[in-house]
């Protein structure tokens, strides 16, 4: 009989199947720590009326932490500015990202509001503060910390929760290949306009394309796109 540990050892490796091994770009890290330092400096003062707001407008912390898998399929502690409500059920989250990657179109309707997008609307789990940090962005703000750490990049696939990565097809692994970021080439090339597997696809064209030039220029799209708000519905 298997033992706990044997089957999670056994779900974390179906989770790193790849066909060609991407690595980052030797300056990535130095890009890194660079723009995370400059980000921290000048996100302080914002982030400290956030963390107010947050605390004004709903009981809890004013951080979320959550179990998220890196590079590697290696898990790590994963911060953001809390937008929702303490002690919320997952189910309705688990049944959507099941219905998103199985590309279930039909099912998928019931979560969308009758809007041609890829993203849960109208979820009542986020407080009112929660919708403003969303739609631009700045619940964000403390994955500066995952980037100073090393658990994720500036630039990058988006970190998914455990359960979402247990429901990959082996071909969308090949995105645990890079470390997670922020940002990335997805989030300017269509966000929740786009299906999973477009995303995912996006995603590995950018690993096998990053360079420091590309990586600015994301990062300089990103910060156009969290001023007008634009696919953060």
């Amino acid at each position: 009989m298997a033992t706990v540990e044997g089957t999670a050892a056994k779900e974390k490796d179906t989770r790193v199947q790849s066909v060609i091994k991407i690595r980052p770009y030797k300056s990535k890290r130095i890009l890194d720590i660079i723009a995370v330092s400059v980000c921290l400096i000048l996100a302080a003062p914002l982030a400290g009326i956030v963390a107010l707001l947050i605390k004004l407008s709903s009981p809890g912390p004013v951080l979320f932490k959550q179990t998220r898998i890196g590079r590697g399929g290696k898990e790590f502690t994963f911060y953001k500015f809390r937008s929702m409500r303490v002690g919320c059920d997952d189910t309705s989250h688990r049944q959507y990202i099941k219905l998103f990657i199985e590309g279930d179109e039909e099912g998928l309707k019931k979560f969308h509001s009758g809007k041609k997008i890829y993203k849960m609307t109208g979820d009542d789990r986020v407080t009112a503060v929660g919708k403003f940090l969303r739609r631009t962005s700045l619940d964000e703000l403390p994955q500066l910390l995952n980037v100073f750490k090393g658990d994720m990049s500036m630039v990058g696939p988006r970190p998914h929760i455990p359960y979402e990565v247990d429901l990959y097809q082996d071909w969308h692994r090949r995105r645990l290949q890079g470390l997670p970021g922020i940002t990335g080439w997805w989030q300017i090339h269509g966000r929740s306009r786009v299906t999973f597997d477009e995303s995912v696809r996006m995603d590995i064209w950018y690993l096998e394309h990053q360079s420091v030039i590309l990586d600015i220029r994301i990062m300089l799209r990103t910060i156009t796109k969290a001023i007008v708000g634009r696919g953060a519905c």
